[in-house]
């Protein structure tokens, strides 16, 4: 996510939300994974984001169109090449 944040940042908001966690070990963790500086990240202690948008676990990626609704759903971790081509898509469609 923090290499697609470098690629998009400037037309593509990156939200890191974390549960399970506390707020010492969530900040660890997103300085080792989010050095850009460019994903905004924060611990859900109550779930409301991942509830929000139905995401019943981690890690799990919603890309989230301008209207606010949901436009892909990846459960897992995944590579940034089916990513990036959600991203393409969604862009184009909204360029």
């Amino acid at each position: 996510m923090d290499q697609l944040a470098t690629e998009y940042g400037d037309r593509v908001a990156f939200v890191a939300p974390a549960w399970k966690a506390n707020l010492s070990d969530t900040a660890r963790q997103a300085e080792q994974l989010l050095s850009s500086g460019l994903v905004q990240w924060g611990l859900d202690e109550n779930r409301s984001i991942f509830s929000a948008y139905g995401v019943g676990y981690q890690p799990a990626s919603v890309l989230i169109g301008s209207d606010k609704t949901i436009v892909k759903r990846w459960i897992g971790g995944q590579g940034g090449s089916a990513m990036r081509s959600a991203i393409e898509e969604l862009l184009a469609v909204a360029g």
